[in-house]
């Protein structure tokens, strides 16, 4: 199968050097320069990656990268950034960025991150009765890996947190508030809407990739992490 990777990028010395080596790679390679084509070049489906420039000319790359994960999209997103300093690497995992790369970079570099983001998102799932037995699943809080029968959950920073959370006990039914205040910390001052979005990804993923557990909402109070119960 041939990977489609959306390259975001408004600087020609930038994007076309990087669009040439991704071909030479043997990926598809589509590139928009703005905010709001990315967008609608996504939501049209059959991208797998997307490289994504902060500084656009249109909305920045991490509105791009929100309304990208609150749409669905659940492959990987890569962002480039020349602005400097720790808050914009932690905003952008926040909003559902998978890896961050600081201009300059490397072009042999950045295609390993590529690879591995493309292995990480794989979306093939199994179809036949005897394939979709749901294997057991893994949280390892030290490795900050999540695994169901030995395949890794592609989960970003926050909903990975989220996850390991609700797995120390689970059936237990954790509220809104303790999941604001443990994972984005007592201080946070953002909507709360963040904590349904990550929730609705973390769901899709547990889903798709025939994890033996789901993530069910007690109406007016929070969240639980419940075992699925299979037919013997």
């Amino acid at each position: 199968m041939i990977h489609q990777i959306l390259v975001v990028e408004d600087d020609d010395g930038i994007a076309l050097p990087l669009l040439r080596t991704l071909d030479r790679e043997g990926y598809h390679v589509d590139r928009v320069s703005h905010g709001i084509p990315a967008l609608d070049h996504v939501r049209a489906g059959g991208t797998d990656l997307v490289i994504l420039d902060l500084g656009l000319p249109d909305i920045d790359g991490l509105e791009v990268c929100r309304r990208l994960r609150e749409d669905g999209f659940g492959g990987g997103v890569l962002i480039l950034t020349a602005r400097g300093g720790e808050l914009d690497r932690v905003v952008g995992l926040d909003v559902g960025a998978d890896d961050y790369m600081a201009k300059p970079f490397g072009l042999a570099e950045l295609l390993a991150r590529t690879r591995a983001l493309l292995r990480r998102h794989r979306t093939d799932v199994p179809s036949s009765p005897a394939e979709s037995a749901r294997p057991g699943m893994e949280v390892d809080s030290q490795a900050r890996r999540a695994q169901v029968g030995g395949r890794e959950l592609p989960l970003t920073a926050k909903e990975f947190d989220v996850l390991a959370l609700l797995h120390t006990e689970p059936g237990t039914v954790f509220t809104r508030e303790r999941l604001m205040d443990t994972v984005w910390d007592e201080n946070w001052y953002g909507s709360t809407k963040t904590l349904d979005v990550t929730i609705g990804r973390l769901r899709q993923k547990l889903e798709e990739h025939g994890a033996p557990a789901r993530v069910t909402t007690v109406r007016g109070v929070g969240f639980r992490l419940e075992p699925i119960q299979t037919d013997a």
